[in-house]
């Protein structure tokens, strides 16, 4: 039996079928401190990507993280997105595609706790529901 995660594969799935069909690739991502992308385009923590050929270089859809360099507001940057940090990908023209449920982020490496086990997610993130929206 596989260990390995759908995840990623879903992902360059529907990379694969917008770009057959024509149709521009958007990925809906929650920004961590592992997310590599331009915070000034960042909003409530979440950032839509553009995917297409036309507006990134370098694309690589790997198994734990998503990289490519992109330009915003004509400015480039080098993008990095760990694969957990993707909430869902989707067509810009008629918003088909997958959601994905959130993931509790991994502890930081600190070790920062609040003494009580660690093992009850914050009640902030318990509560927490994915959330998809269509960029036009």
């Amino acid at each position: 039996m596989s260990d390995l995660p759908t995840k990623p594969y879903l992902i360059r799935a529907i990379y694969d079928w917008c770009a057959d069909s024509g149709l521009t690739p958007y990925l809906a991502v929650r920004v961590d401190k592992r997310t590599l992308v331009p915070m000034a385009f960042v909003k409530e923590g979440e950032i839509v990507l553009n995917l297409s050929m036309e507006a990134v270089h370098n694309l690589q859809l790997g198994n734990e993280e998503i990289t490519c360099d992109g330009r915003f507001g004509g400015v480039p940057h080098a993008i990095v997105v760990p694969v957990a940090a993707v909430t869902g990908i989707f067509a810009k023209e008629n918003g088909q595609g997958l959601a994905f449920q959130g993931e509790i982020p991994e502890p930081s490496p600190s070790g920062d706790s609040d003494g009580d086990g660690g093992d009850k997610p914050p009640d902030n993130l318990a509560r927490a529901k994915p959330q998809l929206r269509i960029v036009k």
